[in-house]
């Protein structure tokens, strides 16, 4: 028998009961390949023999795949076994010059210093990521070299899912499986030089071959691996030029490289940004690491739990594994302890795992203004902010501190989000936080506070101020005005409060008064109590006697267009009555009557708030100004609407038309949003007027009315309610099949506010009362 005849004998052996295992399943070859992560042509090289011993690794996922019984799949491995080489030192594989100076090129499992660690046995998720790992990693013969970048932030479980993953992919790389730990994050970092030594030594080259420079042994490397199918893990990388000398140039092999930073200059790599998972996936892996039954049996704590730990994995594993290590102890109580977020952070460590550390490896490492700026992005309130809010807390420019945003961003320590926003983690906002306490003394951060709240104040009421009609010559730069106030309330509205703890009363006045045109806008927003409940505290700490009148008004306005909490609403439009009263202000008296008027109303107590309404449009009668104009117009409105609930629908559309012809010519004399949402919302009370008395062609009309003066105010997310009234006026005039296109209009319209914030979603079926 010629050398090397056995090996062929027993490794057809193999391919005989593989072939005949399969048979017996029922599988096609493409079928079990596909089973057991195999590829098709090392399959059928396996059946036809031409495979001496395949890893025992491919064998047990093959034996897996068929569901064979214990006793044919250890018939299996022993086939596979008998054809493995059994010399532990063949003779070395030629490698240009070095070939007398090499071991064994082939990695056998156990034979390197950089064998894989083990897997993760509760490792959850990351599906999609794999799946498109897997698929590269399938390619036979890729164009180049297939390099994937797998970044994050800290505690996503990075290095956790690459190791997995290589598990997952190790069947396809019979040419051996490495995981190389660089360092990124220690204070020294392992060079390319020293990685290229230990790859070298685990591929089987001599000490005394692995060449002294680090561009020989790089070129060493690249020779080694250009035809051999070989999986790679760079573990926690620092930067490119620690990287690149390890990179094949060409060949099947798969390099996976793990790291915080995005490494941007990395060219012609497949990149795998990882994210925190899911509030399911979080709950699976909880379940995993602590025991489902127990897991299961608290679906709200657990809930509570993710997001308590921001749905990182780190967090995650350490929270299941305190309880595991507590098994008397509920998942409620861990919620309690990790409510508290002074103590969260030292709660989510146990034994070698922490959060904390995990943070200020990447802290440590940035440059002095790098770590000034994200400290101060922990005195942010919202759950993302601008360069520019940013900015205001550090003391740089806004240009300056975007720049260094970008590089946190790069650093996996910020978020970029897009649209110019950025976000922290909830958990490196705590740590961050920490930082800020320990770094800098009060005095800077109390400086640093207080200079943020005066400068977003100050914006504040600049685009506040857009939306009053007394202010505004036009309506140039109100859009972006409301999406500023809009977007970046949770900033100025802790800004408020500061102004308010510090004693800075006339500013919140300032900035409540400038908002309360604004506040018309989005009526529902669950911020207005607490904006004018600040401003009515100011003035009675001022000893302002005319603000608080104006703010306690604006308060009951809340409570009775807002809140719906139409008692309390009234016992504050009496005050504000009472107030302006006593200081003979009669426009004041006018709108605590006008919203008096509106909590009797919602009461049903329509004959008590007619004669409030009339003594309100007295009272704005004797007045020559703006602001009482539109009162006049918004008793009168409140007026129409008791009218028509009251059975006299002739008297309300009467009234109303006078109203909407009064509101026109306002919009006519003086267009803004505020007037515009006027003419609005009077237009789409005509329609209901007109459709109690089934004018069903006049409803329509006023409908589309409304409609364009809610495009012209910038609220089209107002138009909901009156797209509805519209499709039932075309339904009532036999035009189904309108009505059918507008009324799915309008449930889009309210799908798309059940996806925004809550707060900023109007509930349907309420009349709101513009104020002053």
């Amino acid at each position: 028998m010629a050398a090397g005849d056995g090996g062929r004998t027993e490794a057809g052996e193999f391919g005989r009961l593989l072939a005949g295992y399969r048979t017996a399943a029922g599988l096609t070859q493409e079928e079990l390949a596909a089973a057991a992560g195999v590829s098709l042509r090392a399959l059928g090289d396996m059946e036809r023999g031409r495979t001496r011993g395949p890893q025992r690794r491919t064998v047990r996922a093959l034996a897996a795949a068929l569901h064979l019984a214990d006793d044919r799949a250890r018939a299996l491995d022993r086939a596979a076994q008998s054809g493995r080489p059994r010399s532990v030192r063949p003779e070395p594989a030629p490698v240009e010059d070095h070939g007398s100076a090499l071991r064994a090129p082939a990695v056998g499992e156990g034979q390197s210093s950089l064998a894989l660690p083990r897997d993760i046995a509760d490792f959850t998720a990351r599906e999609d990521v794999l799946a498109e790992l897997v698929a590269l990693a399938s390619e036979d013969l890729p164009a180049h070299p297939r390099v994937v970048l797998v970044n994050g932030q800290p505690g996503l479980g990075k290095t956790a899912f690459a190791l997995h993953a290589a598990h997952v992919l190790a069947g396809r790389f019979p040419g051996g499986q490495l995981s190389l730990n660089l360092g990124g994050m220690s204070a020294q970092p392992l060079s390319a030089h020293d990685a290229l030594g230990q790859v070298l030594r685990a591929l089987g080259v001599r000490d005394a071959a692995v060449p002294v420079g680090a561009e020989e042994r790089a070129g060493l490397y690249r020779a080694l691996v250009r035809e051999r199918r070989l999986l790679l893990v760079l573990d926690d990388a620092a930067d490119e030029g620690q990287v690149r000398p390890l990179l094949p140039g060409s060949g099947p092999t798969v390099t996976m490289v793990t790291s915080r930073n995005l490494l941007p200059g990395l060219e012609s790599v497949r990149r795998l940004s990882l994210d925190v998972l899911t509030a399911a996936e979080a709950a699976d892996m909880l379940a995993r690491i602590a025991g489902r039954e127990r897991i299961e049996a608290a679906p709200d704590a657990t809930a509570e739990l993710a997001r308590l730990c921001g749905y990182l994995p780190l967090a995650l594993r350490i929270a299941g594994q305190r309880l595991v290590a507590r098994p008397q102890q509920t998942v409620a109580h861990l919620v309690r302890q990790l409510a508290a977020e002074e103590n969260r952070l030292d709660l989510l460590q146990t034994g070698d795992l922490a959060i904390r550390p995990a943070f200020e490896l990447s802290y440590r490492r940035l440059p002095a203004e790098s770590r000034l700026v994200l400290r101060r992005c922990a005195l942010t309130a919202g759950p993302d902010f601008t360069a520019a809010v940013a900015a205001a807390h550090t003391g740089l420019s806004e240009g300056r501190t975007e720049l260094l945003l970008e590089q946190l961003a790069d650093a996996g320590l910020v978020q970029a989000l897009g649209a110019d926003r950025y976000r922290l983690h909830d958990l490196v906002r705590l740590c961050a936080g920490e930082r800020l306490t320990v770094d800098e003394t009060a005095e800077e951060v109390a400086q640093a506070r207080d200079r943020a709240a005066r400068l977003l104040l100050g914006r504040t009421i600049a685009c506040g101020l857009r939306f009053d009609p007394e202010h505004a010559e036009d309506d140039t730069g109100t859009a972006e005005a409301g999406q500023w106030l809009e977007r970046e309330h949770p900033d100025w509205l802790a800004a408020l409060h500061l102004a308010q703890r510090t004693g800075h009363h006339r500013e919140v006045i300032d900035t409540a008064e400038a908002v309360h045109w604004f506040s018309d806008r989005l009526m529902s927003w669950g911020i207005w109590e607490e904006v004018f409940q600040l401003s009515v505290d100011a003035a009675r700490a001022l000893g302002d006697r005319q603000a608080e009148t104006v703010h306690v008004n604006y308060l009951a306005w809340t409570y009775v267009t807002c809140l719906h909490r139409y008692r309390r609403g009234i016992e504050l439009a009496s005050e504000g009555l009472r107030l302006a009263q006593e200081l003979g202000d009669r426009e004041q008296q006018g709108w605590a009557l006008v919203y008096l008027a509106t909590g009797l109303r919602n009461l049903q107590r329509h004959h008590e708030a007619l004669d409030a309404l009339q003594r309100a449009a007295d009272a704005f009668a004797r007045i020559d100004n703006r602001s009482a104009a539109i009162g006049r117009l918004v008793a009168m409105r409140v007026t129409a609407t008791c009218l028509r609930e009251s059975d006299r629908a002739e008297e309300a559309m009467g009234t109303r038309r006078r109203v909407l012809a009064s509101a026109l010519e306002l919009v006519e004399r003086r267009p803004s949003p505020p007037m515009h949402l006027l003419a609005a919302m009077t237009a789409h009370e005509l329609g209901l007027d007109c459709a109690a008395l089934k004018h069903w062609s006049a409803a329509e009309t006023a409908y589309r009315q409304a409609l364009v003066h809610y495009e012209e105010a910038g609220r089209p997310d107002s138009m909901t309610k009156t797209l509805t009234e519209l499709g039932t006026a075309l339904i009532e005039q036999g035009r189904a099949a309108e009505a059918r296109e507008l009324l799915t209009e309008a449930l889009s319209g309210l799908s798309e506010d059940s996806r925004t914030d809550p707060d900023t979603r109007r509930p349907l079926g309420r009349g709101p009362v513009p104020h002053r």
